[in-house]
C-alpha cells in the first residue's frame, strides 16, 4: 500500500516522491486498466446483453458517425454510451474536487459539498423544476446556482476579517448550504406532488439514468477549464496543505492560490452536479483511498483520485440499474456502500492522518 522506501534492493522497484512516500509504479498502469474494465462492464451489463461483436459495429457507427440500426447499437449508442460517459466524467470530477478540498483544508471530513456547491446546485435545480423549465434550463439554473453559492460563500469570508480563512470559509459553507437546504424544504412543499415533487426528490437523490450525449458535452469544457489551473498549481497546492504561515515563508500568496483553486473545484463540482444531481461520498470516500495508494504528493493524488472516482462511479452505477426491475438511485448506493467503508477508514487511521 506504501510507506517509507525499505533499505536494500528490495526499493528498486518503488519511487518516492517528494513526501517521502514510497509509491509502487504499477499502481497508475492498474488504475487505467480498472477504468477501461469498468467501462466495458457498463456498456456490456444490464437487462439487454451486449456482445463484444455488437460493440464493434457500434464502435464503427460512432466513428463513420452513420445512424444505429440494430438494438445492440441503439442501446449502446443511445443509453449506455452516454451514461458511461457521464458516469466516469462525473466519477473523475467529483473524486478530484475532493482531493483538492480535503488537501486545501487540512481535513479528511471535507467534501466537494463543503462550501455549499452542491446544496446551491440543487436548489438551482430545484427551481428549474419548480417553474416547469426544460431539461437544458434545469441544468445551467444548477450550474448557476453551485457557482452563486460558492461566491456567496467567499463575500461572507471576505467581509470577516482578523479570523481564520479556512475556518471562516468552511462556516460560511455550512451557513449558506442549510439555508439553501431549508429553500429546498420550501419549494418541496409547494411542489406539486404528482407531478413536480417525485422529479425533484429523484434529482436530489442523484442519478445518470437519463444522461444524454449533449449533456456529456456541456460538461466536459467546464470540467477540462477547472483542471487546467489545478494542473498548473500542483506544487503551490502541496504548500497549501501545510498551512498559511509555512505557505508565505516559501512565497506563495495562500489567500491568492487558495481563491483560483476553490473556484477551479467548484466549477468542476457545479458542472457534474448539474447533470448527475447531488451524489454523496465519491468525493470524501475516494480520496482516502487514493491517499492510501499514492501519497499526500498532489501531482501524484489528483490522477489517482480521478481515475478511481471514474471506475467506481461507473460500476456503481451499473450495479444500481441491475439489482431489480426498478433503479435504485445512485446517491442511495453511494452511501450505501461508502459510509461502512469510510467509517473502516476512520477506524484504520485513528492513529493520524497525513
Amino acid at each position: 500500500m506504501g510507506g517509507r522506501k525499505p533499505a536494500g534492493n528490495s526499493g528498486a522497484a518503488m519511487s518516492e516522491d517528494d513526501s517521502g512516500f514510497t509509491v509502487a509504479p504499477w499502481i497508475m498502469p492498474t488504475l487505467v486498466v480498472a477504468v477501461v474494465l469498468a467501462a466495458l462492464i457498463g456498456l456490456t451489463a444490464g437487462a439487454y446483453p451486449v456482445t463484444a461483436d455488437g460493440m464493434m459495429r457500434a464502435l464503427g457507427k460512432l466513428l463513420t458517425g452513420a445512424a444505429p440500426q440494430t438494438p445492440e447499437e441503439r442501446v449502446l449508442l443511445s443509453i449506455r454510451g452516454p451514461r458511461v460517459s457521464a458516469g466516469l466524467i462525473v466519477g473523475a470530477a467529483l473524486a478530484g474536487a475532493g482531493v483538492v478540498y480535503q488537501g486545501l483544508f487540512r481535513n479528511p471530513l471535507v467534501s466537494p459539498d463543503v462550501l455549499g456547491v452542491s446544496a446551491g446546485a440543487g436548489l438551482g435545480a430545484v427551481v428549474g423544476i419548480f417553474l416547469s423549465l426544460p431539461v437544458l434550463a434545469i441544468q445551467a439554473f444548477a450550474f448557476a446556482g453551485g457557482l452563486a453559492t460558492v461566491a456567496l460563500v467567499y463575500a461572507i469570508a471576505a467581509a470577516v476579517q482578523g479570523r481564520d480563512p479556512t475556518l471562516v470559509l468552511v462556516l460560511g459553507g455550512v451557513v449558506v448550504g442549510s439555508l439553501a437546504g431549508a429553500a429546498i424544504s420550501l419549494l418541496k412543499i409547494l411542489a406539486d406532488p404528482y407531478d413536480q415533487l417525485p422529479a425533484i426528490t429523484f434529482w436530489l437523490l442523484g442519478s445518470i439514468a437519463s444522461t444524454r450525449a449533449s449533456d456529456v458535452w456541456s460538461a466536459l469544457p467546464a470540467v477540462v477549464i477547472g483542471l487546467v489551473p489545478l494542473v498548473l498549481l500542483r506544487w503551490r497546492i502541496n504548500v497549501l496543505s501545510l498551512g498559511d504561515e509555512e505557505a508565505r515563508s516559501l512565497g506563495v500568496e495562500a489567500g491568492r492560490v487558495r481563491a483560483v483553486v476553490i473556484m477551479a473545484a467548484t466549477l468542476i463540482t457545479a458542472s457534474v452536479v448539474a447533470i448527475s444531481g447531488v451524489i454523496g461520498w465519491v468525493g470524501l470516500v475516494i480520496p482516502h483511498i487514493a491517499r492510501m495508494l499514492v501519497g499526500p504528493n498532489f501531482e501524484r493524488l489528483l490522477p489517482a483520485a480521478m481515475l478511481m472516482g471514474a471506475a467506481y462511479l461507473v460500476l456503481v452505477d451499473t450495479l444500481a440499474r441491475s439489482l431489480g426491475r426498478i433503479e435504485v438511485p445512485i446517491g442511495i448506493l453511494t452511501a450505501v456502500v461508502g459510509a461502512p467503508f469510510f467509517l473502516w477508514l476512520l477506524w484504520r487511521g485513528r492513529h493520524g492522518w497525513s
